[in-house]
């Protein structure tokens, strides 16, 4: 709808043209006056020249004020977005003209006075509802980043922000600051700057590395649905016969905290989060993530290396995965019994078995090594174990103490670190020296565990998310090879 504005036609005045009319008259008479007194006056030029100097005065004394005042400190701005303490960002642009130091300075100083928060709320779905909850952040002092809106199906939405609080603001109290405005349970975390990149940018950028990868999917859903256990069950066990759980429809099932999807690689993909549950939308995402990856089918990048060893032999290290099924077979039939027995920790016999599993994108990584005559030596192996990480090497007898193992080891480190784990452990025997050594040349942090002769190595990567409720501690998941997983 246009609005019209009525703009009345000027009209012309005649008291306006007597008055300047007027003001003329009197500017002549007044000039005659002064002419005649210069001219006929007995100290007429006196007085011009005293007129001249005073003329000069006040124009010198004009330019030094102007001059004085131009280099002041501009005046503080008065205005409410400027001066009022609870001010929340609405996304439009502010009309400053300041520098890019100043505006670098002010960042600086902002982010050493404050905290990133991430927020969930439940409210009424009700108009005036989420105006409450703001205002009630604006009083704590408290800028809105980022708002995303989660609507139930049952009534009332879910609202996730990201905040930027004064340092001092207990999360506590921005907790009771909600609950008064009417929200309820209501969830909050820590943030980083990670979390400033805004939803749809995230969700494509995790799109994009799914579609190049196809281990990618369980790391994909695991940051896009936050601090969460994720379990690929398959479709059968190691022994042939059918897994319990791995059956799921294929518009998938949620449950509160619980998310089952079908593993387009066969069996399901069940994703838990007791201490917040999923919203509908969530569900939508992640069985987006999940369509895709089955419309691309298996896929592992085909890069690789070539790598000199001291010796001088040359090795090529590249991904591995099912295709290299019967050469990681006949490497088991070349290494010996004691050498499977540190890698497996368990009965020799049923090695072969756990290749199939070992192999598969959708439960990690795999790094081959292999001679310049093809033949494969050594596999490493990233392994996703609920919501931790595991790592395991298997050289050929013939091949160690070569520095193959420690070549792999730095490699799947690093990819541990771009998928943004904040630890890796090592299950092995107290006697494997040589995984040890490995570890030990990694040069980061180890935590040792010794269980009736099985040994636990976890390197520390980075730190642990801080959570204002008590910290979810998810239960233990089986190792994967079916032994309990040895770490406490």
């Amino acid at each position: 709808m246009t609005e019209r504005i009525h703009v009345p036609a000027h009209r012309h005045h005649w008291r306006r043209d007597i008055v300047e009319l007027a003001a003329l008259f009197c500017a002549v008479a007044v000039a005659d006056g002064i002419a005649n007194l210069v001219a006929h006056g007995p100290k007429g030029p006196v007085l011009l020249v005293a007129s001249a100097v005073a003329l000069l005065v006040t124009a010198a004394f004009h330019t030094w004020w102007a001059r004085r005042h131009s280099h002041a400190p501009p005046p503080r701005s008065t205005a409410p977005s400027d001066t009022a303490p609870g001010a929340v960002r609405a996304g439009s642009a502010s009309g400053s003209t300041s520098g890019s130091t100043s505006e670098s300075t002010s960042e600086t100083a902002t982010a050493a006075t404050t905290s990133l928060w991430r927020m969930r709320t439940t409210v009424r779905d009700e108009p005036g509802s989420l105006a409450a909850v703001c205002i009630a952040l604006a009083h704590s002092g408290v800028d809105i980043l980022t708002l995303q809106t989660h609507p139930l199906p049952e009534g009332g939405t879910v609202d996730e922000f990201l905040l930027r609080s004064p340092q001092q603001l207990p999360s506590a109290d921005l907790a009771r600051a909600i609950a008064g405005a009417g929200g309820h349970s209501t969830w909050i975390e820590r943030a980083d700057a990670h979390d400033l990149v805004d939803t749809p940018t995230r969700v494509l950028g995790l799109a994009t590395r799914t579609a190049l990868d196809a281990a990618e999917l369980p790391l994909a859903l695991r940051q896009l649905l936050g601090r969460c256990t994720i379990h690929s069950i398959p479709a059968t066990t190691l022994s042939g016969r059918p897994n319990a759980g791995a059956e799921a429809p294929v518009e998938g099932v949620l449950e509160a905290t619980v998310m089952r999807l079908r593993d387009p690689s066969g069996g399901a993909i069940t994703v838990e989060r007791p201490y917040l549950p999923f919203t509908p939308t969530e569900f939508a995402r992640a069985r987006a993530l999940v369509e895709l990856d089955a419309r691309l089918g298996p896929r592992v990048p085909r890069s690789q290396d070539v790598l000199t060893l001291p010796e001088g032999n040359e090795i090529t290290v590249r991904r591995a995965d099912g295709s290299d099924l019967a050469a990681a077979r006949a490497m088991h039939d070349r290494c010996s019994e004691r050498t499977l027995g540190l890698r497996y920790h368990g009965p020799v016999t049923d090695a072969d078995r756990y290749l199939g599993h070992l192999l598969s994108p959708r439960f990690g990584r795999t790094l081959a090594a292999t001679t310049a005559s093809g033949r494969l030596v050594a596999l490493g192996h990233l392994l996703w174990d609920g919501d931790e990480t595991e790592v395991a090497l298997l050289i050929e007898d013939d091949w160690q103490r070569r520095g193959i193992g420690s070549e792999l080891l730095r490699r799947l480190i690093a990819m541990a670190v771009e998928t943004g784990c904040d630890s890796v452990y090592a299950v092995t025997r107290a006697a494997n020296t040589g995984m040890v050594a490995a570890m030990r040349g990694l040069g980061l942090p180890l935590d040792y565990q010794i269980e009736e002769g099985t040994l636990v190595i976890t390197a520390r990567l980075g730190a642990t998310p801080i959570v204002s409720r008590v910290p979810y501690e998810p239960p233990r998941a089986q190792h994967p090879y079916g032994q309990q997983n040895h770490r406490r």
